[in-house]
Parts: structure tokens; C-alpha cells; sequence
């Protein structure tokens, strides 16, 4: 035994020295700027609620927050581009994009108003009613099978495959309806459009109902979890086994029922279906998507998260109204709210160490 050994019978049980805090600090701070992230639609939307509340009592003393009217009227503004957005989300995850969603919004407004109609001539009013949304849902799945089949099996990329059938369904959208609106005379979708129970209106109970069988599908079945694989990595998930081609046509069917439900609950709001009904509505289905977490390169994205946007979007436009603001405004609240999320999911990525490339 050496001298020093002797003198310090101690030192080879002393515990070394280590600067592992600070690593620890430093991984709870990125944890909670991760968090905040992810959280990004939930605070978006608490702040324009606070904002503004406070500009209603300030400007005429008025309150934005307390009045049941305003909550009713965001909710039935939400509808819509929701339902083109739950569509939209499965679509981004994966790493795609679904440009042809408003169009075929319209053309399944038009096709509902149509059968509608004509089923009212021969059925009971309601299931009238019923055979009008399942056909203009049916009719939706027509070019979002196309879409998949462009992109599944012709590798056509998603941008330029929706975009052509963009132009096809607003053409077939206007020819149907012989360019201009078709309108409803069945008062049980009259009922069903403007109707509510409970002071809660019937198109924000059914868009729950179908949201909420969407949120399970994403987040609780096989199909849901392959979404987010193919979104993460299109090639591991094909060496795991994962059917892509199938998956992408089904995915496409998917985004079209959804903008067809959508359609059918428009010519049931306004009695009247419209080619047009979803064109203003595109921006907003992919728009409430990225404000509500989901990730342009794909593998990230909830339902909850895209409730969350299209609420804020809802809540902009309608709190703009309410405050007598020039529409206008709109488009430019919303793309400020697009460029913020954008940056924060690219910052979050940066922080998860995911890479881009240059």
C-alpha cells in the first residue's frame, strides 16, 4: 500500500465528482419547451378568448366569453373545416396532402341536395334526409378513390395528384349543379342544419359523434398507428410489413368521406347545396392541422390537436365579427397564427434532434 493510500484510507470510496445536474436542468427545460409545443393550439386559443374578452368590456362593456350565443356560433363556424380537417390530419401524418378536399366538399353538397330531393318524392322526409348524406358521402369516395389510386399505385406525388382532381371535382361540382345553387325542400334537413337540443345545435353534436370515431381510429386502431409509421419512415414501415399502396388508397377514401360529410352537413345549414361550399374552406382544413400540432414532414399530429385549431380559427373569425372588424382581418390573423406554428414545430424538431435537409 502506497503512502497516500495509507494517510487517506478514504479516497477509494470518495464518489467522484459530476456535473449531472446541470444536464438534468437542462433536459427538464427542453421537456418543457417540448411540451408547450405540443400544448401550442390549447394556449393559442385560451389567449384569443382573454383577448378578446378583455376588448369586449373595454370597447362596450360587453362580455365575449360569458354569452352562450357566441359559443353556440364558434362551434357551428367550426364545423365545417373541422370536418375537412379530421379528414386532412390522417392525410398530413402520413406525410401527404389532400388539395382537392374543399371541391369535393362542394360536390358532395350538390349531390345531397339532389337525392335529397328526390328521395323525398317517394320516402318519409327523414330517411329522405338519411339517403342524401349517405349518397353525398358515396359520391365523395369516387375521387378520393382516384386520388389514392394516383398516388398509391402511380406514385403520383400528393401535391400534383389533389391538385389535378381539384380542377375535376370543381368542374363536376358546377356541371351538376348546373352552375349555380341547388336548394332543399325536405324540412328534416332544414332541422338537422339549423335545429338544436338542449340549446346545442345538431350539426356540432353529430361533428362530435363522427370526431370523436375518428380520434379512436387514429389514436387507438392498427390503421391509426401504420398512419403515423408511414409518416415517420415510409421505408421502415415498409420492411415492417406494412401494406403502403393499400394504406394510401384507403387514406384518400378516408379524406373524402370526411370532406363528403362535410358537404352534406353545408346543404343542410343553408338548405342548399353550392359547388363552391368548401373553397374558402381549404386553407382552414390545412391551417387547423398545423395550428394544432401535426407536422408538415409527417409522423406527428392528433384529432385533439387539430379540435384545438380549428376552434382558433373559428374563434378569429367570429371574435372579429362580434367586434365589428373588417373581414378582412381575417385571412391575415389566421396566416400570422399558420407562420407561428410553423416556427414552433420546426423549433420543437430541432430540439428532438430531428435533422432537415439543406
Amino acid at each position: 500500500m502506497s503512502e497516500q493510500q495509507a494517510l487517506s484510507p478514504d479516497a477509494a470510496v470518495q464518489p467522484p465528482k459530476h456535473v449531472a445536474p446541470q444536464a438534468d436542468h437542462a433536459d427538464v427545460s427542453k421537456t418543457i419547451i417540448q411540451k408547450i409545443a405540443q400544448l401550442r393550439a390549447w394556449l393559442f386559443l385560451g389567449a384569443l378568448i382573454v383577448v378578446f374578452e378583455i376588448w369586449a368590456r373595454i370597447d362596450f362593456g360587453g362580455t365575449f366569453l360569458g354569452s352562450p350565443f357566441n359559443w353556440q356560433s364558434v362551434a357551428v363556424f367550426a364545423v365545417a373545416p373541422l370536418l375537412l380537417a379530421t379528414g386532412q390530419t390522417f392525410v398530413i401524418i402520413s406525410g401527404g396532402i389532400d388539395l382537392s378536399a374543399g371541391f369535393i366538399m362542394g360536390l358532395a353538397a350538390v349531390v345531397a341536395a339532389h337525392i335529397t330531393n328526390i328521395a323525398g318524392l317517394y320516402l318519409p322526409l327523414p330517411l329522405a334526409m338519411l339517403v342524401g348524406i349517405v349518397a353525398a358521402m358515396l359520391a365523395a369516395s369516387v375521387p378520393g378513390t382516384i386520388n389514392g389510386l394516383l398516388i398509391s399505385r402511380l406514385k403520383v406525388p400528393p401535391f400534383i395528384g389533389t391538385l389535378g382532381m381539384y380542377g375535376v371535382a370543381r368542374g363536376a361540382a358546377f356541371l351538376l349543379a348546373a352552375g349555380t345553387t341547388v336548394p332543399v325542400k325536405n324540412s328534416s334537413f332544414a332541422e338537422l342544419g339549423n335545429g338544436r337540443i338542449f340549446g346545442i345545435p345538431y350539426l356540432v353534436i353529430v361533428t362530435i359523434c363522427f370526431v370523436l370515431i375518428m380520434h379512436y381510429l387514429l389514436s387507438q386502431t392498427r390503421f391509426g398507428q401504420h398512419n403515423y409509421a408511414i409518416g415517420a419512415n415510409a421505408q421502415a414501415a415498409r420492411r415492417a410489413g406494412i401494406d403502403i399502396k393499400r394504406h394510401l388508397l384507403r387514406l384518400y377514401v378516408l379524406s373524402a368521406v370526411c370532406a363528403g360529410l362535410g358537404g352534406a352537413l353545408y346543404a343542410a345549414r343553408f338548405t342548399a347545396g353550392a359547388a363552391q361550399a368548401g373553397e374558402p374552406l381549404l386553407l382552414d382544413s390545412v391551417a387547423a392541422v398545423v395550428i394544432g400540432g401535426a407536422s408538415l414532414f409527417g409522423g406527428s399530429g392528433t384529432i385533439a390537436g387539430t379540435v384545438a385549431g380549428a376552434l382558433v380559427i373559428a374563434v378569429i373569425q367570429y371574435g372579429l365579427v362580434f367586434m365589428n372588424v373588417e373581414p378582412f382581418w381575417q385571412f391575415i390573423a389566421v396566416g400570422v397564427v399558420i407562420i407561428i406554428s410553423v416556427l414552433i414545430d420546426q423549433a420543437q424538431r430541432r430540439l428532438s434532434g430531428a435533422k432537415y435537409d439543406e
